[in-house]
């Protein structure tokens, strides 16, 4: 067992019952306190804690940072460059420094204002300058379901889909962070009842229950990562809402894939969760069959039971629960989204986002997208206000959540959100 995975510590910050974050989570992010500058933060509870004020006094020095300056920056990556065995103790240390039988700095209250800020005083952003993100195809369930509503129900799944993790590279500087708001694109799109495209705002509007791992560690170019040391490079997690215009997406996708229909937004959680914090909910993953090709191949559990739930709000009322999804559901596993991601010498940046692709279950209730959820429309949704949706309306605010719960303690994202803006 990780140390500080132990579920009976407790931390003398009051956490309530049903946090996001307890001690035995320990996540990092990029905030901004009032009247200071963005730096790099942790969370226990409901404040933020603010690790330069930890470096300044000294909390750290026996990790023996030789770029102290990491922890003043204004992203993760300098932090992350660092390496698995620093994040490791870094973690480690700041669960010490917080367990309730550690005076050091529960006793000393001019460090502990300085150092620990209500949630409510911090604006979070991006943790991260994403350089590269790849958005993956990873759930048998969703490429099931599109390609029997798109394609042939009887060979739904193309040929290559179980011998390869399918992706693309996507569009990084649309990646925003969780409270961003995103305007309704406009494109070309084509009707089946028209001989030619359009052009106009985009119709169906629809979200994409995702989560997105980060890379901390950098490769050259040449190198590959297998799937046994896949996860020394991985940072962590964040839930990670991949908005897609379906009607200009349609119209634009062959022969080259994803491109206007996805590039205008997608939303992540401010908060990144360590695979150490998650180490406790391994699970096994779907059975592959057929057998993978050996730089696939595995052993272990490499899937993590993740509770994932979205939510739609229309303006001025009350949410409603329209998914309810699991990571533990995805067929290519982390590892091996990275391992082929890599087998042909690509290399790899600190910072490097790479999303799940829209995680499925196995019954209506835990489709990952208003497309499958409304089946293209046919099966409208009725929310809590009486209104109904096929695809995400202006003004509708999406909502996603990602906890995983064991031994009474609960390890959570926070939320994902953004609302949809009428086009500009």
């Amino acid at each position: 067992m990780i140390e500080a995975n132990d579920p009976k510590l407790k931390s003398w910050i009051t956490v309530e019952k049903d946090s996001d974050f307890p001690i035995q989570n320990i996540p990092f992010g990029i905030g901004k306190p009032n009247n200071k500058s963005p730096r790099p933060l942790s969370r226990i509870g409901d404040f933020a804690i603010d690790l330069s004020v930890l470096s300044d006094y000294g909390f750290f020095d026996e990790l023996k940072i030789e770029n102290y300056g990491v922890f003043y920056a204004p992203v993760l990556n300098d932090l992350m460059e660092l390496g698995k065995p620093l994040w490791k103790t870094l973690r480690q240390k700041i669960s010490e420094i917080f367990r309730d039988e550690n005076a050091q700095l529960r006793d000393d209250e001019i460090i502990r204002k300085e150092a620990i800020i209500p949630m409510e005083n911090v604006i979070m952003l991006m943790p991260v300058e994403v350089g590269d993100y790849t958005d993956f195809y990873s759930s048998v369930e969703h490429a099931t379901n599109v390609g029997a509503m798109f394609r042939d129900p009887n060979n739904a799944l193309l040929p290559n889909w179980k011998h390869i993790p399918v992706g693309y590279h996507g569009r990084s500087s649309s990646i925003v962070v969780s409270g961003t708001n995103i305007h309704r694109p406009k494109g070309q799109y084509k009707l089946d009842t028209e001989e030619h495209p359009q052009f106009g705002p985009c119709r169906l509007f629809d979200f994409e229950l995702e989560m997105a791992f980060i890379t901390g560690t950098k490769t050259k170019l040449g190198e590959s990562i297998s799937v046994q040391n896949a996860e020394d490079h991985i940072f962590g997690l964040v839930l990670f809402n991949d908005l897609t215009a379906r009607d200009i997406q349609k119209w634009e996708y062959v022969p080259l894939g994803p491109f206007l229909g996805k590039n205008f937004g997608s939303v992540v959680s401010p908060w990144i969760i360590t695979l150490e914090a998650l180490e406790p909910f391994r699970t096994e993953g779907p059975d592959q069959e057929p057998k993978v090709l050996p730089y696939l191949q595995f052993k272990g559990p490499r899937n993590f039971d993740v509770n994932l739930e979205v939510y739609l709000q229309p303006e001025n009322k009350e949410e409603s629960l329209v998914c309810r999804s699991n990571l533990k559901y995805l067929y290519w596993n982390m590892s091996q989204q990275l391992a082929h991601h890599t087998v042909n010498g690509c290399n790899i940046n600190p910072g490097d986002m790479y999303a799940s692709g829209t995680i499925s279950g196995p019954g209506p209730e835990s489709y990952g997208s208003m497309l499958e959820l409304s089946w293209k429309g046919t099966k409208p949704l009725t929310l809590k206000d009486g209104s109904v949706r096929k695809f995400v309306a202006d003004n509708d605010t999406i909502i996603m959540k990602g906890f995983a719960t064991k031994d009474k303690v609960r390890i959570g994202f926070g939320d994902c959100v953004t609302k949809v803006l009428p086009t500009l």
